[in-house]
């Protein structure tokens, strides 16, 4: 990829997106809310911060989430559900993802191959659910996988060679995660980037619509 417009990109992975894809020679644009004022979950700012791009750009990648917010964590069962901290995670998990690519057929190319992501997570799989907890987050990020669908049917009407995917990254170690990380295995943010970037490289049109984890394996929805 030669243009890349990476949202999200002062965190943990977008920040090592950003490197990761400098060093192979990218242009790379970057937009976070601690840097540029961009914040994901406001629509005239998202509105705003956009129709400044001129694209096209071959690579969209929106790399921003929260895990824990104004500090609700993970629920351990429905019990602990909270209306305010269920509509949170959705703002910054489903609904900003969702205000981004409202503007991706604007800022990718009509002709040739590109590619749009958007991080969600394996824990935001219906099949893969097996032990319950973390509802919040997990149907944040079961609708951001929908939302990621409903926009590659979309465009592939009009960006017949756009991959467009949702991407689980693994369990990285960022401040995002550092709470959790005695949990699972943990990799560094700039080889979960690196892996990031193979599977995009790697997946092709007939993928687009899909759930890849960071090795390039479909993921159950």
């Amino acid at each position: 990829m030669k243009r890349v417009l990476i949202i999200g990109a002062s965190g943990g992975i977008g920040s090592a997106l950003c490197t990761d894809f400098k060093a192979q020679g990218a242009e790379v644009v970057g937009l976070s809310r601690s840097v540029d004022g961009f914040y994901i979950t406001d629509d005239a700012s998202v509105e705003m911060h956009l129709a400044k791009l001129d694209g096209p750009f071959d690579g969209l990648i929106v790399a921003s989430g929260a895990l824990e917010i104004d500090g609700a964590v993970p629920e351990k069962t429905i019990k602990s559900v909270r209306a305010q901290s269920m509509a949170d995670q959705f703002a910054v998990n489903a609904i900003g993802p969702a205000l981004v690519l409202r503007h991706a057929a604007r800022l990718l190319p009509r002709e040739g191959r590109s590619v749009c992501a958007v991080l969600t997570a394996r824990v935001g799989s219906i099949g893969d659910n097996r032990i319950g907890g973390w509802t919040s987050y997990r149907a944040a990020k079961a609708a951001a996988n929908q939302i990621v669908h409903t926009t590659a049917i979309e465009l592939a009407r009009t960006h017949p060679e756009l991959v467009c995917v949702a991407l689980h990254p693994g369990t990285v170690e960022t401040p995002f995660t550092q709470k959790y990380l005695g949990r699972h295995p943990a990799v560094p943010a700039d080889e979960a980037a690196q892996n990031l970037v193979r599977v995009l490289t790697g997946l092709t049109v007939d993928q687009t619509g899909g759930f890849f984890d960071w090795a390039g394996k479909e993921v159950a929805w």
